[in-house]
């Protein structure tokens, strides 16, 4: 029997379990994959404070380290429910089953991908899920981002801030995002519209050189860039716990800032849930925000 057993053990999951072993509370964090998360595949952070020019995945086992010399444990295995019983849960996954007093869920969300050959190879060699974070890398460089909703258009203009050349490249001939910002975008003498279009192949050596893409029609056009940018949406893992919390229309753990749940004990933080921005450091502020609380229930049941 754990305080507190934590589903996921990226940079949230991993601050809950410091945050909750420093309250001198046994800690369990339940892992699928690795630890860290996606933030591993980031070659170099440079938004987080203090923590400037680390890679990601050098940052991730920092706090994992740090997190594991407070005392808490992990095990490697994927979480598939959670069941309430007599003010204890059982999170069950595909090897066995852990109890809680508590739970953290903190398993983030995954990047929808184009589907198309050597992207993920790519990730972090010319191709990036998140403008705001490598954006900085392409200055006065040629790129493309994909997408056609606010996200896209979001990271289409903010990119034609640093890059000499964007080309914002959709399926449809008209966004799903703020028409305001699809304007704002017109008016800029550095962004190319690629409309009615799809990216059938990347192109690289090292790192990415160009991309094809093909228009409605099946016409097929290269285009040289320095970076790709995918911003066609992501998907949040949290549908083995949708007994438990409550989820969006998109699938995202619905919470407040105190990252409580519709069940009390169950708490949710990282990007699974309901933000409006999904940064390395509002996961740490997640998994500390959530921890506390938990803590908090725990005190208040004794």
């Amino acid at each position: 029997m754990y305080d507190i057993v934590i589903i996921g053990a990226g940079p949230a999951g991993m601050t809950a379990a410091i945050y909750g072993r420093r309250a001198s509370k046994s800690v369990l964090m339940i892992e699928a994959k690795s630890y860290g998360g996606q933030i591993i595949n980031t070659p170099d952070i440079e938004n987080y404070p203090v923590a400037a020019h680390i890679s990601g995945f050098d940052f991730a086992t920092k706090v994992f380290e740090q997190a594991t010399a407070l005392g808490a444990q992990t095990v490697f295995e994927k979480a598939v429910g959670i069941t309430p019983h007599d003010g204890v849960f059982t999170v069950t996954t595909n090897k066995g089953a852990y109890e809680g007093k508590t739970v953290i869920i903190a398993t983030g969300s995954e990047n929808r991908k184009l589907g198309v050959p050597d992207e993920d190879r790519l990730v972090g060699r010319g191709v990036s899920y998140c403008a705001t974070c490598d954006g900085a890398f392409f200055r006065g460089k040629t790129v493309a981002v994909v997408g056609g909703g606010n996200t896209a258009l979001e990271d289409a203009l903010y990119l034609s801030e640093l890059a000499e050349t964007v080309y914002l490249i959709h399926r449809r001939d008209e966004f799903r995002g703020a028409e305001a910002t699809a304007e704002k975008l017109r008016e800029r003498e550095n962004v190319r519209f690629v409309l009615n279009s799809t990216v059938t192949a990347l192109h690289a050596d090292k790192r990415l050189q160009s991309i094809t893409v093909k228009n409605k029609n099946g016409d097929e056009t290269e285009l040289s860039v320095n970076g790709l940018f995918v911003a066609v949406g992501r998907i949040p893992e949290n549908q083995n716990f949708a007994s438990v919390c409550e989820l969006d229309a998109s699938g995202y753990a619905v919470s407040g800032e105190d990252c409580k749940t519709k069940t009390p004990g169950v708490f949710v933080a990282g990007d699974n849930r309901v933000k409006e921005v999904r940064q390395l450091v509002t996961a740490a502020s997640d998994g500390a925000a959530a921890a506390t609380e938990a803590v908090k229930y725990l005190n208040s049941v004794r």
